[in-house]
C-alpha cells in the first residue's frame, strides 16, 4: 500500500482500516446474504437500530465498480416542466423502449429484473391531447413475449395497440420489434403503461404518462410545481418464482406477500432482516427518495400505483392533501390526510408546503397489511417512506426529526381496502351518464379446481387463459366475417358470444347502434378487488354489500337525473370483499376490451373477462398485417 506524504500515525490508521475491511469482507462472503464493502473507510451493512428513526440517507456510496447506472433518474426525470405548451399544434412524439433483462437493487436487495433501455423505472411519456404517439418497442428477452398496454388510454380506432397479449395483439417475440402508434384522441389527465404479458409489469416495465390539455390552464395557476410519484409493492423474488409458488398444485396457495415498497423505484431496506442463509445479496446504503420543495408553495403529486397487489394509504407527515383528479378525470378539491390508491389506481393530490421550513417531514405510503392473507412476510416493512424536505433545509439527506415529522395518528388506518367515499370523488366537469339500454350481470369467485389449484370463475364458467397464437380481437373480425355468425347476437350461455376459444369470456354489448350499458359486478370472494376496464371510462352508479337493491335500480338509477350526475369517472374500482358496483359506460368504441382485477396474481389465475363492443365494424375492420404476423411468429 503506497502512503507517500503521510504521517507514521496515519498510515497506521489507515492500515487497521483496511485490515479490518478485508476481514469484515471475508466473513461476509461466507454467509449467504453479502454486504458489500464500500471504498476506504466505509462498511455497507445493516443500520444501527438504536435509533427510533431510520440512518442517515443516503448513505455510503455503492461499491466501486457497481455504479447504479440503471437507476433512472427520477427527480428529473419525473419532474414536469411547468412552461410546458399545452396549447401547441397537435405533433408526432416518438420513443424507444428496449426491455432487456438485469440486475438491481431498488431497495438494496439484489434481484433480477426486467429494465426498459437499461433503467428502471421506466420513462415518462409526456404529450398534449390530440398529439401522434409512437413507441417503437424492441424485445430483448432471452425466451418471454412482451406487449405493453397504455392504461387509460381508449385506443379509438386503434384497438390493436391496446396492448393486451391475447386479447388485442399476440406478444413481441424474443429479438422482434413492435411500433405502437395511436392518437391520443379526446383524453388529458394521469396516465401509465406497463407489460400485459403475465406480470412482467412487477418485474421492472412500467412507467408513467401524462397528456396535457388548455382545460388545465385555471387549475396550474393553483400550484408551482408538478411531479410524478410511482408507488409500488415490491418482491425480493421474480415474478416467475412468485407464479409457481402461488399456482402450485396440491397446496390452495395464498397470494405472495410483498417484501418491500417503492417510491419512484426506491427505498431503504434493512439488510439485517435477512438471516445469514437467506441467500440474497443486499446493499444497506441506498437511500430513500428525497424530495426538495420550497416552502409555502404548493406542488400537484401525480399518484400511481403500479404495484402487484397491496392498495396503499398515502400521506405526508403534518400536510394536508388536496385531491383533484382520479383516473384521469379531474374532481372538484377534497381535503384529505390519508389518501387510499389501489392498484392501477392515479390520483392527483395538492401538497401546500405550510408547515415549519428547514424541516424534514415522512412521506408515507402504508401497506393495509388487513388485505393480506395467510402468513406475513416477516422481512416486510409494511410502510414505504420518502423524505419531504423543505428548501432551507441544511442538510436534506437527514431522515426527518421524530419530533417534527408526526404521522396522522388521530386517524384509524385502514382496516379494508376500499377506495375513497363515492362523494369525496365529484368530477369538476359535470358530464351525467345517460340512460341505460343494455345490463349485463357478472358475478365471480376463486374455485378449487384440479389438484387444489385456485382458480377465478366468471359467473361460474370461464377461468381465462390467455392465447399464444391468436387473440379474441382476431378471433372476433375472423368469426364476425363468417357466415356462420351472420348474427353476432347468437347466443352461447350466459350471453356469452359464442365465436371465442372455451376460455375466453366475451360478452358482446354493442353491434350497429351505441349501447349504454350498465355492469353489475358481485364479489363472491373475501378479498378486495380493483377492476380495471380498458377502452372506456364508466361512472360508479351504486355500490354496496349484500343483496342489490333491485327497487332502486328500476326507480331512480335506470335514469339519469340529479341523483345520478355527479357520480365519479373513472377506469379502474374496487370491488370489496362480498360486495357489489353497478358501473355504467357507453360501448361507442368498436374493439375488444378486457375487464379484470389488476392484482397480479389474480390475473395470473383467470380473472379476466372480455366486451365486444361495435360488432358491425368490427366486421369491416382490416388488422394491420404486423399486428397479425406477430401471432404467425408466435407459431
Amino acid at each position: 500500500m503506497v502512503t507517500r506524504g503521510l504521517s507514521p500515525r496515519t498510515t497506521a490508521i489507515i492500515g487497521l482500516v483496511v485490515a479490518i475491511n478485508i476481514i469484515v469482507l471475508s466473513l461476509g462472503l461466507k454467509s449467504g446474504l453479502r454486504f458489500r464493502a464500500a471504498p476506504l473507510f466505509g462498511f455497507v451493512g445493516p443500520p444501527n437500530h438504536t435509533r427510533p428513526a431510520p440512518p442517515r440517507l443516503p448513505g455510503l456510496p455503492v461499491q466501486p465498480g457497481r455504479p447504479e447506472e440503471w437507476r433512472l433518474n427520477t427527480d428529473r426525470e419525473y419532474l414536469l416542466d411547468m412552461a410546458w405548451d399545452f396549447n401547441a399544434a397537435p405533433t408526432t412524439r416518438s420513443y424507444e423502449f428496449v426491455i432487456t433483462e438485469g440486475k438491481a437493487w431498488p431497495d438494496g436487495v439484489v434481484r433480477d429484473m426486467l429494465l426498459v433501455n437499461g433503467q428502471f423505472p421506466g420513462p415518462l411519456i409526456e404529450a398534449n391531447r390530440g398529439d401522434r404517439i409512437l413507441v417503437n418497442v424492441t424485445n430483448m428477452l432471452a425466451s418471454e413475449p412482451t406487449a405493453i398496454h397504455w392504461h387509460g388510454i381508449h385506443q379509438r380506432g386503434t384497438p390493436w395497440f391496446d396492448g393486451t397479449a391475447g386479447v388485442t395483439q399476440c406478444g413481441i417475440p424474443p429479438g422482434q420489434s413492435l411500433l405502437y402508434n395511436f392518437t391520443l384522441d379526446g383524453q388529458f389527465g394521469t396516465f401509465w403503461w406497463h407489460a400485459h404479458h403475465s406480470a412482467q409489469a412487477i418485474d421492472g416495465v412500467l412507467g408513467p404518462m401524462v397528456i396535457h390539455a388548455p382545460e388545465e390552464a385555471a387549475l396550474r395557476e393553483t400550484y408551482q410545481h408538478d411531479r410524478v410519484l410511482l408507488l409500488q409493492d415490491w418482491y425480493h423474488d421474480t415474478s416467475k418464482v412468485d407464479i409457481a409458488k402461488y399456482m402450485a398444485p396440491n397446496v390452495e396457495n395464498n397470494e405472495p406477500i410483498p417484501s418491500s415498497g417503492l417510491i419512484n423505484g426506491r427505498n431503504y431496506f434493512d439488510c439485517a432482516r435477512y438471516g445469514p442463509d437467506s441467500g440474497k445479496s443486499c446493499y444497506g446504503n441506498v437511500s430513500h427518495s428525497v424530495f426538495t420543495l420550497e416552502p409555502h408553495t404548493k406542488t400537484r403529486l401525480r399518484l400511481i400505483n403500479g404495484g402487484a397487489f397491496a392498495s396503499f394509504e398515502f400521506s405526508v407527515d403534518k400536510h394536508s392533501l388536496s385531491v383533484i383528479e382520479a383516473d384521469s378525470t379531474l374532481t372538484r378539491p377534497h381535503t384529505t390526510h390519508r389518501l387510499p390508491i389501489h392498484v392501477g389506481q392515479r390520483y392527483s393530490a395538492v401538497l401546500d408546503t405550510n408547515q415549519e421550513a428547514n424541516a424534514n417531514y415522512w412521506i408515507r405510503a402504508a401497506m393495509v397489511k388487513f388485505c393480506f392473507k395467510g402468513d406475513e412476510n416477516p422481512v416486510l416493512d409494511s410502510t414505504t417512506r420518502a423524505v419531504l424536505s423543505y428548501g432551507g433545509k441544511t442538510d436534506a439527506t437527514l431522515a426527518p426529526d421524530p419530533a417534527q415529522s408526526i404521522d396522522w395518528q388521530g386517524e384509524a388506518n385502514a382496516v379494508v381496502c376500499k377506495d375513497p367515499e363515492d362523494a369525496t370523488l365529484v368530477p369538476l366537469v359535470r358530464k351525467p351518464p345517460p340512460p341505460a339500454t343494455r345490463f349485463v350481470a357478472v358475478d365471480f369467485h376463486f374455485a378449487i379446481g384440479a389438484n387444489q389449484m385456485s382458480y377465478a370463475k366468471a359467473n361460474e364458467t370461464v377461468t381465462w387463459k390467455p392465447q399464444s397464437n391468436s387473440t379474441t380481437l382476431l378471433d372476433a373480425v375472423e368469426g364476425l366475417r363468417s357466415p356462420v355468425a351472420a348474427s353476432w347476437s347468437i347466443p352461447a350461455p350466459e350471453g356469452r358470444v359464442g365465436v371465442f376459444q372455451q376460455d375466453q369470456y366475451v360478452v358482446g354489448v354493442s353491434h350497429d347502434t351505441t349501447e349504454v350499458v350498465d355492469l353489475l359486478v358481485y364479489s363472491l370472494d373475501d378479498g378486495s378487488h380493483p377492476f380495471h376496464l380498458h377502452g372506456h371510462d364508466f361512472w360508479i352508479m351504486e355500490r354496496g354489500g349484500g343483496a342489490f337493491n333491485w327497487t332502486r335500480y328500476h326507480g331512480e338509477v335506470t335514469v339519469s337525473g340529479p341523483s345520478v350526475a355527479d357520480r365519479p369517472r373513472r377506469d379502474t374500482v374496487t370491488i370489496e370483499p362480498y360486495s357489489w358496483v353497478l358501473v355504467r359506460f357507453i360501448a361507442d368504441n368498436p374493439g375488444l376490451w378486457a375487464f379484470h382485477c389488476h392484482m397480479a396474481w389474480h390475473m395470473e389465475a383467470g380473472l379476466l373477462l372480455q366486451f365486444m363492443s361495435g360488432a358491425s365494424t368490427l366486421a369491416k375492420t382490416d388488422i394491420p398485417e404486423h399486428i397479425v404476423s406477430l401471432c404467425a411468429s408466435a407459431g
